[in-house]
């Protein structure tokens, strides 16, 4: 997809060029980097990690999408409980069965380990809103559990996740991080939008040799087998 991507944008470039050069345009052109806004239009892609996480109870998750990796964000709030909120768990953002399933053991695992997690018992009595922008995309897979539960705490503990780690793993009731896929695409997704440390499950080691060298050099990876290993470098 992301060649396909690139082949669109050379295309337009070509007929923007061809178009130019019909009207009078003197030759050779030169389009220097500078200048691509002006031919081929701003930018899709911006940095906005620092200022999304900046708040406590957002994490950055790493994602694999039909375009190649993408960035998601995982928002979390709370609520008190009472006759218009029941404690539970809301979920939205178009996630499917499996990204539900997930949110609700990302959930199960910060309330069950509270106090290793220092969290106050009191705080975890109330109601809460997973949210996944971007909601009009459909979303699922277990990738993002260690992302919500980082979410999650980041939220009871009012502590920012640091901004420059995005993550993907999945999680277990027990707090053990499982292997995901996509890794390529998930490591140049965060390198594009200027992630400098990524945490992988540990059992992902090996799928870092197909990161192309020179990202891998940019950036510092951390190998999590328990959510312990994702805390020491979320909060870090």
């Amino acid at each position: 997809a992301g060649v396909r991507s690139l082949e669109r944008q050379l295309g337009r470039l070509v007929r923007t060029a061809t178009a130019k050069v019909a009207t009078g345009a003197a030759t050779p052109l030169v389009i220097a980097a500078d200048d691509l806004a002006t031919w081929i239009g701003r930018p899709k892609v911006t940095d906005e990690v620092p200022e999304r996480t900046n708040t406590p109870g957002v994490a950055t998750g790493l994602a694999v999408t039909g375009a190649g990796g993408d960035v998601l964000f995982i928002e979390t709030t709370a609520f008190p409980t009472g006759p218009d909120a029941e404690p539970g768990l809301t979920l939205t953002g178009q996630l499917g069965d499996v990204m539900k399933e997930s949110a609700q053991i990302a959930l199960n695992f910060v309330r069950s380990h509270a106090a290793d997690l220092g969290l106050d018992d009191a705080a975890l009595r109330r109601r809460f809103h997973v949210h996944v922008p971007a909601g009009a995309v459909p979303k699922d897979g277990p990738s993002a559990g260690i992302t919500m539960a980082t979410a999650l705490v980041s939220l009871l503990r009012d502590q920012p996740v640091k901004p420059t780690v995005g993550m993907t793993g999945e999680i277990t009731l027990q707090g053990q991080v499982l292997p995901i896929g996509g890794v390529k695409q998930k490591v140049l997704a965060a390198h594009r939008m200027g992630l400098t440390e990524v945490v992988l499950p540990a059992r992902n080691a090996a799928d870092l040799e197909d990161v192309p060298e020179k990202v891998r050099e940019q950036m510092t990876f951390h190998l999590a087998a328990t959510y312990d290993d994702v805390a020491k470098v979320a909060f870090a």
